[in-house]
């Protein structure tokens, strides 16, 4: 799998430091719109081509699959080109700005017969099957409580005056964009669609949401998410049934230990061995790219369209509307 990257941020160097431990795979380009940002980031992984210029990038024969992080706005554009130049696309989350975006891409990469994946830890997490393994034990589900905080160092910007892109409507940006999507998928691979859905959030006069509370109504039992750019927390998940329940420590984003508490006991569970959150993901993507397993792909896609379908309703419900919306 050779991939070539859209974006030189902290989530990239991860990403690429995970391809590092793959056989098989590798960076064959980075791209960015400024040279000297482009070559940084290639020096480090020891990466030989760097491209300013997108569509060059796309057309090199090198590159088989794309792997975008790029600010949430542009997502939609630079899966769509390429797709349209032939390459797999691994796209970070969240996937685009709206149900309709994604739509599109889905419809353009079975088109294409191309595979197309969202960037998502949890799922593919070792800790995260455990949890869907143990989970019966717990009898009757009656709550599942989420809360994934972590105070922004963009936060500052934007009390000073500034509206950096991960706090601008523009971008698509905002605390359920951008860190609650996590325990959305959490909840919901776990649990499926919710009958309702409502989002209470904390937002700054340009519109965007800083913190929120979403909640999801099941036919039997009630799921809170709390996502939070504006304060730290203890993060945590937790399951709740009748006959016990589940603690994931540190969060849904990383499942770093299980606990699974019933019958008076208390079993750690952890079958993650790797300290980079995103090996996993990226193994699993290059192994339904060799195989091409687009029957795997394709049920990925029903679950990251179901979850913005979600985040649709609950922008729609806090009165959060971002300008890709209106197209």
């Amino acid at each position: 799998m050779n991939i070539a990257t859209i974006g030189t941020g902290i989530i990239v160097e991860g990403f690429l430091q995970a391809i590092e431990q793959l056989d098989g795979a590798s960076c064959h380009a980075v791209y960015s719109r400024k040279e000297a940002t482009a070559k940084k980031l290639a020096d480090k992984f020891g990466v030989q081509t760097t491209y300013t210029d997108l569509t060059a990038m796309l057309e090199d024969p090198h590159v088989e699959a794309v792997y975008i992080a790029s600010p949430n706005r542009l997502h939609s554009e630079h899966a769509t080109a390429a797709l349209k130049h032939g390459k797999h696309v691994i796209c970070e989350k969240p996937f685009t700005s709206n149900v309709k975006e994604l739509e599109a891409l889905i419809a353009l990469a079975k088109e294409k017969q191309l595979l197309l994946f969202e960037a998502i830890t949890t799922v593919h997490m070792p800790n995260y099957h455990l949890i869907k393994k143990h989970l019966h034990q717990l009898g009757k589900i009656k709550l599942v409580q989420c809360n994934y905080s972590q105070y922004s160092s963009k936060y500052n910007q934007l009390l000073a005056g500034e509206t950096p892109n991960v706090f601008n409507p523009a971008f698509s940006g905002g605390a359920l964009m951008d860190i609650n999507i996590y325990n959305v998928h959490f909840i919901m691979n776990l649990f499926g669609s919710p009958e309702q859905v409502r989002y209470q959030a904390n937002r700054h006069p340009n519109g965007i949401d800083t913190s929120g509370v979403l909640t999801f109504t099941y036919n039997d039992f009630i799921a809170t998410s709390v996502g939070s750019k504006d304060t730290s927390s203890m993060n945590f998940a937790l399951i709740q049934g009748e006959k016990g329940f589940i603690h994931v420590k540190n969060g849904a984003n990383g499942c770093e230990e299980v606990l699974l508490h019933v019958d008076d006991r208390v079993i750690s569970l952890n079958a993650q061995t790797n300290p980079n959150r995103l090996f996993y993901e990226a193994e699993a993507f290059q192994q339904i790219i060799e195989t091409k397993n687009h029957e795997q792909c394709y049920a990925w896609l029903d679950e990251s369209l179901s979850v913005m379908k979600v985040l649709d309703a609950a922008r729609k419900d806090a009165g959060i509307v971002f300008p890709a919306d209106q197209i």
